[in-house]
Protein backbone atom coordinates (compact mmCIF):
# COMPACT_ATOMS: atom_id res chain seq x y z
CA UNK A 1 0.00 0.00 0.00
CA UNK A 2 1.39 3.17 -0.91
CA UNK A 3 1.50 6.11 1.48
CA UNK A 4 4.11 8.38 0.03
CA UNK A 5 5.43 9.22 -3.20
CA UNK A 6 6.63 11.62 -5.64
CA UNK A 7 4.65 12.95 -7.86
CA UNK A 8 5.30 14.56 -11.48
CA UNK A 9 5.48 18.12 -11.24
CA UNK A 10 7.89 19.36 -13.99
CA UNK A 11 5.28 20.58 -17.04
CA UNK A 12 7.36 19.51 -19.35
CA UNK A 13 7.45 15.56 -18.11
CA UNK A 14 3.51 16.17 -17.67
CA UNK A 15 3.15 17.43 -21.04
CA UNK A 16 5.72 14.60 -22.70
CA UNK A 17 4.87 11.72 -20.82
CA UNK A 18 0.95 12.44 -20.00
CA UNK A 19 -0.17 15.03 -22.65
CA UNK A 20 -1.22 17.41 -20.04
CA UNK A 21 -0.82 20.83 -18.60
CA UNK A 22 0.45 21.36 -15.44
CA UNK A 23 -2.47 22.13 -13.00
CA UNK A 24 -3.34 25.54 -11.48
CA UNK A 25 -3.11 25.55 -7.87
CA UNK A 26 -0.23 24.51 -5.32
CA UNK A 27 1.36 20.70 -5.61
CA UNK A 28 3.19 19.03 -3.79
CA UNK A 29 6.46 16.76 -5.42
CA UNK A 30 7.02 14.57 -1.97
CA UNK A 31 3.15 13.67 -1.69
CA UNK A 32 1.65 12.14 1.70
CA UNK A 33 -1.76 11.27 2.60
CA UNK A 34 -3.83 15.04 2.48
CA UNK A 35 -0.93 16.50 0.88
CA UNK A 36 -2.42 18.06 -2.64
CA UNK A 37 -0.82 16.62 -5.68
CA UNK A 38 -1.63 16.33 -9.73
CA UNK A 39 -3.88 13.33 -10.78
CA UNK A 40 -5.22 13.34 -14.72
CA UNK A 41 -8.96 13.17 -16.09
CA UNK A 42 -11.13 12.80 -18.86
CA UNK A 43 -11.72 16.69 -19.72
CA UNK A 44 -15.36 16.71 -18.75
CA UNK A 45 -16.60 18.47 -22.33
CA UNK A 46 -13.67 16.04 -24.55
CA UNK A 47 -16.97 14.59 -26.39
CA UNK A 48 -18.53 18.15 -27.34
CA UNK A 49 -16.18 17.84 -30.93
CA UNK A 50 -14.39 21.08 -30.12
CA UNK A 51 -10.70 20.48 -31.24
CA UNK A 52 -9.61 23.41 -29.02
CA UNK A 53 -10.81 21.03 -26.12
CA UNK A 54 -8.19 18.65 -24.85
CA UNK A 55 -9.14 14.79 -24.00
CA UNK A 56 -7.44 14.90 -20.68
CA UNK A 57 -6.42 17.54 -17.71
CA UNK A 58 -4.59 17.78 -15.11
CA UNK A 59 -5.81 19.00 -11.71
CA UNK A 60 -4.40 19.65 -8.56
CA UNK A 61 -6.13 17.54 -5.43
CA UNK A 62 -5.75 16.19 -2.41
CA UNK A 63 -4.09 12.17 -1.95
CA UNK A 64 -6.53 10.36 0.18
CA UNK A 65 -10.15 10.26 -1.34
CA UNK A 66 -13.55 12.13 0.30
CA UNK A 67 -16.60 11.06 -1.15
CA UNK A 68 -19.31 13.62 -1.66
CA UNK A 69 -20.80 12.78 1.57
CA UNK A 70 -17.82 13.35 4.02
CA UNK A 71 -17.67 16.22 6.36
CA UNK A 72 -14.26 16.38 7.18
CA UNK A 73 -10.79 16.82 5.35
CA UNK A 74 -9.06 14.58 7.74
CA UNK A 75 -11.48 11.43 6.48
CA UNK A 76 -8.59 11.38 3.54
CA UNK A 77 -6.23 10.07 6.18
CA UNK A 78 -7.73 6.47 5.33
CA UNK A 79 -8.48 6.87 1.81
CA UNK A 80 -5.65 6.86 0.07
CA UNK A 81 -5.56 3.06 -1.26
CA UNK A 82 -8.57 1.26 -2.59
CA UNK A 83 -8.41 -2.21 -2.69
CA UNK A 84 -9.45 -3.53 -6.36
CA UNK A 85 -11.24 -6.86 -4.69
CA UNK A 86 -13.81 -4.99 -2.45
CA UNK A 87 -13.48 -1.08 -4.02
CA UNK A 88 -17.04 -1.75 -5.58
CA UNK A 89 -18.69 -2.18 -2.19
CA UNK A 90 -16.74 0.05 0.00
CA UNK A 91 -19.20 3.43 0.82
CA UNK A 92 -15.86 5.82 0.37
CA UNK A 93 -15.41 4.33 -3.26
CA UNK A 94 -18.28 2.60 -4.66
CA UNK A 95 -19.97 5.88 -6.39
CA UNK A 96 -16.26 6.66 -8.13
CA UNK A 97 -16.41 3.60 -9.39
CA UNK A 98 -19.86 2.70 -10.62
CA UNK A 99 -19.70 6.45 -12.33
CA UNK A 100 -15.94 6.07 -13.75
CA UNK A 101 -14.46 8.48 -12.11
CA UNK A 102 -11.56 7.14 -13.03
CA UNK A 103 -7.42 8.94 -13.07
CA UNK A 104 -4.03 8.59 -13.80
CA UNK A 105 -1.81 9.74 -11.31
CA UNK A 106 1.17 10.88 -12.38
CA UNK A 107 4.09 9.58 -10.13
CA UNK A 108 7.82 9.77 -10.47
CA UNK A 109 8.79 6.98 -7.54
CA UNK A 110 6.32 5.75 -4.64
CA UNK A 111 8.14 4.44 -1.53
CA UNK A 112 7.24 1.36 0.43
CA UNK A 113 9.05 -0.34 3.84
CA UNK A 114 11.58 -3.13 3.26
CA UNK A 115 11.73 -5.09 6.11
CA UNK A 116 13.74 -8.04 5.25
CA UNK A 117 16.84 -6.71 7.16
CA UNK A 118 14.34 -6.75 10.26
CA UNK A 119 13.78 -3.10 10.50
CA UNK A 120 11.81 -1.09 7.79
CA UNK A 121 14.29 0.64 5.24
CA UNK A 122 12.37 3.06 3.00
CA UNK A 123 12.61 1.60 -0.32
CA UNK A 124 12.25 3.72 -3.64
CA UNK A 125 10.46 2.54 -6.47
CA UNK A 126 10.32 3.82 -9.94
CA UNK A 127 10.52 2.98 -13.70
CA UNK A 128 14.07 1.10 -15.08
CA UNK A 129 13.37 3.00 -17.98
CA UNK A 130 13.41 6.96 -16.49
CA UNK A 131 9.89 7.36 -17.58
CA UNK A 132 6.70 8.63 -15.14
CA UNK A 133 4.63 5.92 -13.82
CA UNK A 134 0.86 6.17 -14.15
CA UNK A 135 -1.35 4.75 -11.42
CA UNK A 136 -5.46 3.70 -12.01
CA UNK A 137 -6.97 5.72 -9.62
CA UNK A 138 -10.41 7.00 -8.72
CA UNK A 139 -11.03 10.84 -7.93
CA UNK A 140 -14.06 12.70 -6.24
CA UNK A 141 -15.98 16.02 -6.14
CA UNK A 142 -16.59 17.08 -1.89
CA UNK A 143 -18.35 20.23 -0.98
CA UNK A 144 -19.75 19.25 2.38
CA UNK A 145 -16.01 19.49 4.02
CA UNK A 146 -15.57 22.62 3.48
CA UNK A 147 -18.40 24.33 2.36
CA UNK A 148 -16.56 24.91 -1.36
CA UNK A 149 -15.50 22.10 -4.45
CA UNK A 150 -12.39 19.87 -2.69
CA UNK A 151 -10.91 17.29 -5.88
CA UNK A 152 -9.60 14.23 -3.94
CA UNK A 153 -8.38 11.11 -5.69
CA UNK A 154 -7.03 7.36 -4.30
CA UNK A 155 -4.78 4.78 -5.47
CA UNK A 156 -5.92 1.62 -6.42
CA UNK A 157 -4.14 -1.61 -5.46
CA UNK A 158 -3.87 -5.17 -5.62
CA UNK A 159 -2.03 -8.46 -4.17
CA UNK A 160 1.05 -8.65 -4.44
CA UNK A 161 2.15 -11.91 -2.51
CA UNK A 162 3.34 -13.46 -5.57
CA UNK A 163 5.23 -10.57 -7.49
CA UNK A 164 8.80 -10.36 -8.19
CA UNK A 165 9.62 -7.16 -6.46
CA UNK A 166 6.72 -6.20 -4.20
CA UNK A 167 6.39 -8.94 -2.37
CA UNK A 168 9.41 -7.69 -0.88
CA UNK A 169 7.67 -4.80 1.11
CA UNK A 170 5.77 -4.59 4.09
CA UNK A 171 6.03 -6.05 7.54
CA UNK A 172 6.63 -10.58 6.45
CA UNK A 173 3.14 -11.68 8.20
CA UNK A 174 1.25 -8.87 6.44
CA UNK A 175 -0.40 -9.47 2.78
CA UNK A 176 1.98 -8.43 0.27
CA UNK A 177 -0.08 -5.08 -2.14
CA UNK A 178 1.08 -2.92 -5.17
CA UNK A 179 -0.45 -0.07 -6.54
CA UNK A 180 -2.07 -0.49 -10.38
CA UNK A 181 1.04 0.50 -12.62
CA UNK A 182 -1.06 1.34 -16.06
CA UNK A 183 0.66 1.19 -19.22
CA UNK A 184 1.52 3.95 -21.10
CA UNK A 185 -1.19 3.14 -23.80
CA UNK A 186 -3.58 2.64 -21.13
CA UNK A 187 -4.27 5.84 -20.21
CA UNK A 188 -7.39 7.23 -22.47
CA UNK A 189 -8.75 3.50 -22.14
CA UNK A 190 -8.43 3.49 -18.23
CA UNK A 191 -9.88 7.19 -18.30
CA UNK A 192 -13.07 5.70 -20.11
CA UNK A 193 -13.32 2.54 -18.89
CA UNK A 194 -17.20 1.66 -17.79
CA UNK A 195 -17.10 0.12 -14.11
CA UNK A 196 -18.06 -3.54 -15.96
CA UNK A 197 -14.99 -3.00 -17.74
CA UNK A 198 -12.82 -1.43 -15.12
CA UNK A 199 -11.63 -4.94 -13.68
CA UNK A 200 -9.77 -6.12 -16.48
CA UNK A 201 -7.45 -2.98 -15.70
CA UNK A 202 -6.37 -4.27 -12.45
CA UNK A 203 -3.08 -6.15 -13.27
CA UNK A 204 0.49 -6.61 -12.07
CA UNK A 205 3.39 -4.77 -13.40
CA UNK A 206 6.33 -6.31 -14.95
CA UNK A 207 8.87 -6.70 -12.04
CA UNK A 208 11.58 -6.83 -14.34
CA UNK A 209 10.34 -3.42 -15.94
CA UNK A 210 10.62 -1.62 -12.28
CA UNK A 211 13.91 -1.11 -9.62
CA UNK A 212 14.31 -0.71 -6.46
CA UNK A 213 16.80 1.44 -4.31
CA UNK A 214 16.93 1.66 -0.54
CA UNK A 215 16.95 5.37 0.57
CA UNK A 216 16.91 4.84 4.58
CA UNK A 217 17.21 8.95 5.16
CA UNK A 218 13.61 9.58 3.13
CA UNK A 219 11.57 11.63 5.84
CA UNK A 220 8.65 9.90 7.50
CA UNK A 221 5.54 11.26 8.01
CA UNK A 222 5.43 12.22 11.61
CA UNK A 223 1.99 12.07 12.37
CA UNK A 224 1.73 8.75 10.63
CA UNK A 225 -1.37 6.80 8.84
CA UNK A 226 -2.62 3.86 8.46
CA UNK A 227 -3.01 2.15 5.39
CA UNK A 228 -7.08 1.14 5.39
CA UNK A 229 -9.85 1.59 3.22
CA UNK A 230 -13.20 2.15 4.55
Amino acid sequence: MCSNYDSVTSPERLRIYFGVDAPAGSIKGEVWPLYQAPFIRRHPHADVGDDAVPPREAMAGLFGMLPHWAGEVAFGRRTYNARSETVAEKPSYRDAWRNGQHCVIPVEHIYEPDWRSGVAVPTRIQRKDGKPMGIAGLWASNRKATGEEVLSFTMLTINADDHGLFKNFHRPEDEKRMVVILRDDQYDEWLDAPADRSMAFMQQYPAQLLMATPEPQRGRRRTGASPTSK
